[in-house]
């Protein structure tokens, strides 16, 4: 506790508390995280991260902002272009593995509530929707960005939704990344049929 204490004599209090609280959140999900326990596992005095954080809201923010900047690096890690459907189909995959590998961190990014005016979330979010609008937009130049890239962000973040409540199979990671890459292909199968 003296090392946490430390880093924030030096000026790492904010890390310290993002880094405290993405262990609460990983031993026992959001129900755990608040400010008073962040300051307790981070060794700093219970009015320390009202510093960085006005209250959970901020504080959950600030971690979901950090959770979409991983997320973009793994998607971009996947495929850092993709052009066709197969290649998009591989990008789904990462954002399931991803939900799969950080529940607790993915749930934070999408289902807790948090500070709407938080400038850090808000660009992090853009960051994610702009990037699977462009990769859209890459595979199906004729195709309305915004709509499809709605339709597929819902398919790929509800099947990574199905698969961490247990409704799908994840016995394996072959066996995910097959039930993801098939939803998405006959996603693009249907699609110039639609049109």
């Amino acid at each position: 506790m003296a090392q946490a204490s430390g880093s924030y004599h030096h000026g790492d209090l904010r890390a310290a508390c993002l880094r405290a609280a993405r262990e609460l959140l990983e031993e026992g999900g959001s129900a755990g995280l608040s400010l008073r326990a962040v300051a307790r596992r981070a060794g700093v005095s219970p009015a320390a991260p009202y510093r960085h954080y006005a209250d959970r809201d901020a504080l959950v923010s600030a971690v979901a902002a950090e959770g979409y900047r991983e997320l973009a690096g793994y998607l971009a890690a996947a495929h850092p272009s993709p052009t066709t459907p197969e290649e998009l189909a591989a990008v789904a995959v990462a954002y399931v593995r991803f939900a799969l590998e950080r529940p607790a961190l993915f749930r934070v990014m999408f289902a807790e509530p948090c500070d709407p005016t938080s400038e850090e979330r808000v660009q992090a979010t853009a960051a994610i929707s702009e990037y699977v609008r462009g990769i859209v937009r890459a595979a199906f130049p004729e195709a309305d960005a915004d709509a499809l890239s709605t339709t597929v962000w819902a398919l790929v973040h509800g099947l990574a939704f199905l698969h961490l409540d247990g409704k799908l199979d994840t016995s394996t990671a072959e066996v995910v990344d097959g039930q993801v890459r098939s939803a998405v292909q006959a996603l693009f199968t249907i699609s110039p049929a639609m049109s």
